[in-house]
């Protein structure tokens, strides 16, 4: 049957029910007869209700709902239609019998159409639905929503109609005392987190269902480690207000992703601070196509500067980046610029031709045993790389230079990190006594970037293990992307002239864990179905990192996760001689180097072994003394 012929069909009995309500009506109010007196009314009566209520049915559009779907906007459609229609089919009758419907039977008419026509189309939506539910039942996966909630609440209601018909939902949980032992929807809160997991095996649980978002990113991290302990999958809801306004459906539902386990809170940004030293600018950025200089453009485009300079040495990724961007910002004026920053005439022509006023200095070689196996490669871009950029921007009189740092600077026990902290060396000697503001900016390891354990994880994972994890108890602090740039810019903006700033990465991530938590989230048991084996530490590498050096003191800046580290001063000069005993050696053999850049950072040594225990947090101790 077609659309049309179904639409017609109800109609009809729409017609029938209106037909049928007065016949029963008069019939009840007589006794079972239909008196001579009154048939002529009845027939008049029924006649124009006949009319009147169709038309006002076909008015409220009724017969454009999908009512397998039915709910309260449906029976509100449904009381105005045939309410309106009785009232005008009451009145007509009234004008042309001159005469008014007995008030017994015109209610008694009313009661019975708003039943039957109510009725019978919510009876259709049962008995679809049941249908629905019959025909999926053995492809059903039970679900629990975590949070009774609002969201919670929406998300249930809608997984009740057919078209989620694989997900059999069972329950809630939440920590509410008031909630406990109700129902939300016809189905229970079954208890508090503590219950996640007897509730997982009693009802066979297959997913979970994390329904809070507007909870704290550490009680959602907290929640996500309870599920994930069960052995299931888990999962997350987009942002409540998307979900009410439509904007997210249902099927938006996403996978919990790593950077959900962190539990820190988005970042807090200074709009205001950032557009006053990037808006209608010139901004270059090195290193344009990696990680986080891709992510530095997409965020400086937000702030409408007058050209942004795309700089980087290899094409593809800058190509990459460049037709993202003219997609996201098709207002700004992009410059690409394919160049090695090592090529100092080179870097002289582009700070010549374009002038930038801020520089973000993101271009390094950063993978730690690469560079140990090449240590002049490291020399050259991280320390002369960096150089050229550095006096390019003094010599030019770019107003700020933001160098991306790394905690591997600290302490260095690998030659990128040394060479990072040369580079660090270099930018606060020209911060004493350049018009240009050069700060350095330190943080530890990136999610998702080039070369991260975490797409090297989830390789192995893929390919059914094992996992290989260097020793069990390395360390390391991690953050997002995008939140790694937010407050590089943000730091920018702090700039007076020499400083190191230095993020707050929170509490040190064990690795081990991590390739537990990556395992349990891609939906295998860590050790049962992907085993995870110790492949011993890589040259350069140590145990944990840290964000600060024994000499160098920290102070707060107005955002709460940017402090300044200010280390002791820097002899330019003298610098400047251990750069020129480092271009004698670079070409010379791999030792060489390696003890011409020990004399610059006295504190690199090779595989250096310290107590795990201060990995603690060395910014955390830091911190609580600036704030008591």
């Amino acid at each position: 049957m077609s659309t049309k012929q179904k639409l017609l069909a109800l109609f009809v009995v729409d017609i029938v029910i209106v037909w049928f309500s007065i016949g029963t009506s008069y019939l009840f109010k007589y006794n079972g007869t239909l008196p001579q007196a009154v048939q002529m009314q009845f027939m008049l009566y029924s006649a124009v209700s006949m009319i009147v209520c169709g038309a006002a049915m076909v008015y409220y559009r009724l017969y454009h709902r999908m009512w397998q779907y039915a709910s309260i906007s449906e029976i509100i459609a449904i009381l105005k239609a045939v309410s309106i229609g009785w009232v005008f089919s009451y009145l007509i009758t009234a004008l042309l019998f001159r005469e008014f419907v007995p008030v017994g039977i015109a209610v008694r008419t009313l009661e019975t159409m708003l039943l039957l026509s109510g009725g019978i189309r919510f009876f259709y939506r049962l008995v679809r639905n049941g249908r629905a539910k019959r025909a999926e039942q053995k492809a059903q996966s039970s679900v629990l929503i975590i949070g009774a909630g609002d969201c919670g609440a929406l998300i249930a209601k809608e997984l009740q109609n057919p078209a989620f018909g694989e997900w059999k939902l069972v329950g809630f949980i939440d920590d509410d005392p008031l909630k406990q032992r109700m129902q939300v929807y016809g189905l229970p809160v079954l208890g508090d987190r503590n219950m996640i997991q007897s509730a997982v095996k009693e009802h066979g649980i297959a997913e979970i269902i994390i329904a809070m978002p507007s909870a704290p990113k550490k009680a959602i991290s907290e929640l996500i480690n309870l599920s994930l302990a069960s052995g299931i999958k888990v999962k997350m809801i987009p942002a409540l207000n998307d979900l009410i306004t439509g904007r997210v459906s249902v099927k938006a539902i996403r996978d919990v992703s790593v950077e959900d386990l962190l539990g820190r809170d988005p970042v807090i940004t200074d709009l205001e601070g950032i557009a006053n030293y990037v808006q209608n600018k010139t901004v270059l950025v090195t290193g344009a196509g990696g990680s986080i200089g891709s992510e530095l453009c997409r965020q400086i485009g937000t702030f409408h500067p007058d050209r942004l300079l795309l700089l980087g040495h290899g094409e593809n990724s800058i190509y990459t980046i460049e037709m993202e961007l003219r997609n996201k910002f098709p207002w700004l004026d992009l410059e690409t610029v394919i160049a090695d920053i090592q090529d100092r005439e080179r870097m002289d022509e582009v700070f010549r031709t374009h002038r930038p006023q801020v520089v973000f200095h993101a271009a390094a070689h950063k993978h730690v045993p690469l560079m140990e196996r090449n240590p002049a490669e490291a020399v050259k871009n991280n320390g002369f790389g960096t150089k050229n950029v550095a006096d390019c921007a003094d010599k030019y009189g770019s107003e700020r230079f933001v160098m991306i740092s790394s905690d591997k600077a600290v302490n260095p026990t690998s030659i990128m990190g040394a060479t990072k902290r040369i580079a660090e060396m270099y930018v606060q000697s020209l911060g004493a006594s350049s018009r240009t503001k050069f700060v350095a900016v330190r943080f530890g390891n990136v999610l998702g970037s080039r070369g991260s354990v975490i797409p090297y994880f989830k390789q192995q994972i893929a390919r059914g293990g094992p996992v290989t994890v260097t020793h069990p108890e390395m360390v390391r602090y991690f953050m997002t992307i995008p939140e790694a740039v937010q407050l590089v810019i943000q730091a920018g903006s702090f700039a007076k002239g020499g400083e190191i700033f230095v993020l707050d990465m929170g509490k040190p991530v064990q690795i081990l864990k991590l390739a537990e938590d990556l395992i349990r989230l891609s939906g295998f048991e860590p050790y049962a179905e992907i085993p995870i084996e110790f492949s011993g530490m890589r040259e350069g590498e140590k145990l944990f990192e840290e964000l600060l050096t024994d000499e160098e003191a920290i102070t707060s800046t107005t955002h709460e996760r940017i402090y300044i580290g200010k280390p002791s001063n820097i002899n330019r000069a003298e610098l400047e001689l251990e750069y020129k005993r480092l271009e004698k050696v670079v070409s010379e053999p791999p030792d060489n180097v390696r003890m011409a850049i020990t004399s610059i950072v006295p504190l690199y040594e090779e595989q250096i072994e310290r107590p795990i225990v201060k990995a603690t947090s060395t910014i955390q101790i830091e911190r609580e003394a600036v704030v008591s």
